[in-house]
């Protein structure tokens, strides 16, 4: 669990966070969603320490995060994984490198321990048999799932993903997004998304949080966003007169 307290961030004289307070819960995908400079990639980088706060705290559990020593802050750091937009993947190392990377950097495993650790992610996001390859060589949905086992390599206890279906056509996404939901479950993680996509939101959709301009607007899952009267979900989510005539029509509103 991950528990944001009246976070506020400031850039110079431009307030983009006014006072986040959200529980970002264990065993869920917990979704940041909103429009394009609404926050949520502000609040993503805070949430990790890649931003410092101008006020507020965020607790991984019962610690503090900023109330953390730079060794402390290192030590947990080895809990969580991070899933980038881009990938991130090195293209001149090979896939098995790439997700060797962090065990490389961060643990005293022996070669044989690091590889056995490799093979298992790379089995788990059904990609046997790739080791040798570099991500030129491999499809956008692949890379993406490369960067899944990375970010999991670890065994994290938490799990950040800065828009996970960027640049994926709408099939491979769902794929993604199944595979990220399954992985939470299995290791009973934190697992935090940022996302433009609203298929995630209505297939994985577990504990969203909606910002506009820096504030929270509102929360809930993805059964209750359906019904929702919200005008920011409606503006938002329903934004399409397609859409929107669907959801009047699933719920009697054709008239209104």
């Amino acid at each position: 669990m991950i528990v944001a307290k009246n976070i506020h961030k400031s850039f110079g004289d431009k307030e983009v966070l006014k006072g986040i307070d959200f529980v970002f819960e264990k065993s869920k995908t917990n979704l940041i969603i909103g429009r394009s400079g609404a926050g949520k990639t502000v609040l993503l980088k805070a949430l990790v320490g890649l931003i410092a706060l101008t006020k507020g705290e965020v607790w991984y559990d019962d610690i503090n995060f900023y109330n953390l020593t730079i060794k402390e802050v290192r030590k947990l750091r080895n809990k969580v994984g991070m899933l980038f937009q881009g990938n991130a993947l090195f293209d001149s190392m090979s896939i098995e490198a790439n997700v060797k990377f962090p065990l490389d950097m961060f643990t005293d495993m022996s070669e044989k321990e690091k590889l056995k650790q490799v093979n298992s992610v790379l089995d788990r996001v059904e990609l046997e048999g790739v080791n040798n390859k570099y991500p030129s060589e491999i499809s956008g949905g692949m890379q993406k799932r490369v960067g899944i086992a990375r970010a999991i390599v670890m065994e994290p206890e938490y799990l950040f993903c800065d828009e996970p279906n960027s640049g994926l056509d709408p099939k491979t996404a769902l794929i993604i997004d199944d595979l990220i939901k399954d992985i939470t479950d299995e290791k009973e993680m934190t697992t935090i998304i940022n996302t433009h996509d609203m298929n995630s939101v209505m297939e994985i959709g577990e504990n969203i949080l909606l910002l506009d301009q820096g504030k929270v607007v509102w929360t809930g899952d993805k059964d209750k966003i359906i019904k929702s009267n919200n005008k920011f979900i409606d503006d938002f989510i329903f934004a399409s007169p397609f859409l929107k005539n669907m959801k009047n029509k699933a719920f009697g509103l054709d008239n209104k």
